[in-house]
């Protein structure tokens, strides 16, 4: 009985949350004035190295996301001239919740609910105004692992969790990440194959239509990697080697299809 009362009570949840998301969205992708992209950093590991990285962030350490924004939605003939704001806000103290593998549809539900949960009530905004877009990003330091637990940008409750490198030299490829699960939660979608991670074409290929089809020159922003063959990609070193394609472009209501 617990449990049907339990499931019942997350449906309830969810109808509301889903009600609250459309108008989100909309108000989200309007394009009539900056969005304000909050960036709370976090030391996944309680490692030295991340804390020394956290502590050397300043506030136009994420300007490279606001241009390639910003140039990205003139191309599409977006008028505003900041479309985002992104404001560095102080270090959490805490981790967001986990989203395991083995999560299962409901478990991910639930999980959605304590992220936004935790973004409403964890986050110390240090006098700040609360921002529209709360990215939390998680630092690693580099020389415990080879690779980073998967990001996740989340379009209900506009809330990204990234996972990122403590290392000054990928500091480009960081933004990339940020940039990609903070159009996440503007309603955009990977355009690559989850199992082999190769962009997928055309929507993923920053130019589908070039002859040589290979090497495309950029990658495309939901895509991740540049296609150098059919069988060979590239992760960009920045947001200078990336670009938004016009399906992602719909998506966050830049153009229509």
């Amino acid at each position: 009985m617990w449990r049907n009362i339990r499931v019942a009570i997350l449906l309830l949840v969810l109808i509301w949350a889903a009600g609250h998301t459309w108008l989100e969205r909309i108000a989200s992708t309007g394009w009539k004035k900056p969005l304000w992209v909050g960036i709370f950093p976090v030391n996944a590991d309680g490692s030295p190295a991340a804390q020394s990285y956290i502590e050397g962030l300043g506030d136009r350490e994420f300007a490279d996301i606001e241009d390639f924004i910003a140039q990205e939605a003139h191309r599409y003939g977006r008028e505003l001239a900041q479309p985002v704001h992104v404001v560095l806000y102080p270090q959490l103290k805490r981790l967001p919740p986990e989203l395991k593998k083995s999560a299962g549809l409901l478990g991910t539900a639930w999980w959605s609910l304590e992220l936004r949960w935790f973004a409403w009530r964890a986050v110390d905004l240090g006098g700040r105004a609360p921002p529209r877009i709360r990215m939390f990003v998680l630092y690693h330091d580099p020389s415990t692992l080879q690779t980073v637990p998967d990001s996740h940008g989340m379009q209900k409750g506009l809330i990204g969790v990234v996972h990122t490198f403590a290392l000054r030299s990928m500091a480009g490829s960081n933004s990339i990440v940020i940039a990609h699960e903070l159009l996440h939660t503007l309603g955009a979608t990977d355009k690559y194959d989850p199992a082999s991670g190769a962009p997928l074409f055309p929507a993923g290929f920053a130019e589908p239509d070039r002859k040589p089809l290979y090497p495309q020159e950029k990658a495309e922003i939901m895509a991740g990697r540049r296609a150098l063959s059919a069988q060979d990609a590239q992760l960009p070193a920045g947001l200078s080697a990336v670009v938004v394609g016009p399906a992602t472009a719909a998506e966050i209501r830049w153009i229509r299809q």
